[in-house]
């Protein structure tokens, strides 16, 4: 917000400049609650002008248009994601529990980022056209596959992990668990009630999530180093 400040002589001061990242900053996470909510063609430029006190015209001038903001928007999103990833420092830690820090992360995060969910379902009712048209997006998710596909190698090299399991496939099933807990959490409550989304029965699932893909990739002799899935 601009403020206007007044001298001791009465006249006002220059209104002080916004910074411009916090700006970039602002607009995006605005911009992702829209588009996240309404979809591409829902989302409204002048509401989210309106919300972050800036104008159409800043907003176009940073990211073009409204296809370049969704866009950016999903950039931004998978960025979030991977980064946080990153930060597991899996490499540090043995294969099993690597694992299990990354299954029980990528519930997690889609859980608290309702957000994120929507925009990837939203893009898939674009038929992942702005994903291809992304080289950011594409150069976040191959070092994600790189690093599980290390974590499968130090694990099948310890005589912990079966062979022939692909990161890629892995990396599928571990999203797949994880993704379905957020995107049909509307219709499957009504269903069948809300026992499955209360905090504790949330932590209970990721856990679960955890010792099922362990247990899948765990070799058969080693499978008690899993330990009790109610730990």
């Amino acid at each position: 917000m601009t403020s206007t400040a007044t001298t001791t002589e009465g006249k006002k001061a220059r209104p002080a400049k916004r910074d411009p990242e916090g700006v970039r900053r602002d607009i995006l996470a605005v911009a992702m609650e829209e588009f996240s909510q309404n979809g591409l063609s829902g989302a409204r430029i002048d509401e989210i002008a309106a919300r972050t006190k800036t104008s159409k015209r800043m907003i176009y001038y940073y990211f073009g248009d409204k296809e370049g903001l969704y866009q950016h928007v999903l950039e931004e999103a998978y960025s979030k994601v991977r980064g946080g990833e990153s930060d597991l420092a899996l490499d540090h830690l043995d294969p099993m529990a690597a694992l299990d820090a990354l299954c029980r992360y990528t519930f997690e995060h889609h859980r608290r980022s309702p957000a994120f969910i929507r925009m990837v379902m939203i893009e898939n009712i674009h038929h992942g056209r702005h994903v291809q048209m992304s080289k950011s997006i594409r150069s976040l998710n191959r070092p994600a596959i790189a690093a599980l596909e290390a974590v499968l190698k130090r694990g099948q090299d310890s005589g912990v992990f079966r062979e022939g399991i692909e990161a890629l496939e892995l990396h599928w099933q571990i999203s797949a668990l994880s993704f379905f807990n957020v995107s049909n959490a509307p219709t499957f409550s009504s269903i069948f009630g809300e026992d499955l989304f209360t905090p504790q029965a949330q932590q209970t699932l990721a856990r679960h999530v955890a010792v099922m893909v362990l247990r899948y990739v765990v070799r058969p002799e080693h499978i008690d180093a899993i330990g009790s899935d109610e730990r």
